[in-house]
């Protein structure tokens, strides 16, 4: 994938791993923005995000903010309604219960509302160095498309690719999967004569099968 990449002009960064730097870090910050990128376009959210995170720095001023004027901050990401809720709701329990820490447990973070595990997955890798593989559309896509696995869900995706990858890799597949999904395996008309997977992928052999 690597070598792919290297061969084309591709964005070798994802929006998470933006926001990790400019942020040094920071688990609300990546909380918050993993909220938002959900069916947003990753250019729109990190320049959203970086416009909220200037005007609420804390889960305390986003949890006191006004509903309408986060909407009016957030309106050309998708969906925002719901998560201008989210998003003050989170930063509300965040405060008064965990004393404005971001939990770092999978099992408390997906308490959370409009968490799922690959939110909560993206905290703990992002912001907690932990070991998780965050599935979203272009991990599920390509670990099928490779033939790494057969699976119709993100949950039973992860739950192979954790049985079948080394746990100290675990932690990279969200950040190359992404970036590969962007750049080479799109979902429409992916460049398969630019990847150097060709050999290895059951979704190519089909294809010049047809």
């Amino acid at each position: 994938m690597h070598e792919t990449l290297d061969t084309i002009r591709s964005n070798k960064q994802t929006t998470l791993n933006k926001i990790h730097d400019i942020s040094n870090s920071d688990p609300f910050n990546i909380l918050i923005t993993t909220v938002l990128s959900a069916r947003s376009k990753d250019k729109n959210t990190l320049k959203i995000a970086k416009k909220l995170f200037s005007m609420y720095k804390t889960p305390k001023t986003l949890a006191n903010a006004d509903i309408s004027t986060i909407e009016k901050l957030i309106k050309s990401i998708g969906f925002y309604h719901l998560k201008s809720k989210r998003i003050i709701e989170i930063s509300r329990i965040i405060h008064e219960e965990y004393n404005d820490e971001v939990p770092s447990s999978i099992e408390k973070l997906i308490r959370l509302p409009g968490v799922g595990r690959k939110t909560a997955n993206c905290v703990l890798v992002y912001a907690f160095n932990k070991s998780a593989i965050p599935v979203d559309t272009h991990v599920h896509r390509i670990s099928n498309r490779l033939g790494l696995l057969e699976t119709k869900n993100a949950e039973k995706t992860e739950l192979e690719l954790m049985n079948i990858i080394p746990k100290k890799n675990w932690n990279k597949i969200n950040e190359m999967f992404v970036i590969y999904g962007q750049n080479v395996c799109l979902p429409i008309s992916p460049l398969c004569d630019r990847c150097k997977l060709q050999r290895l992928c059951k979704y190519n052999g089909i294809k010049n099968a047809s």
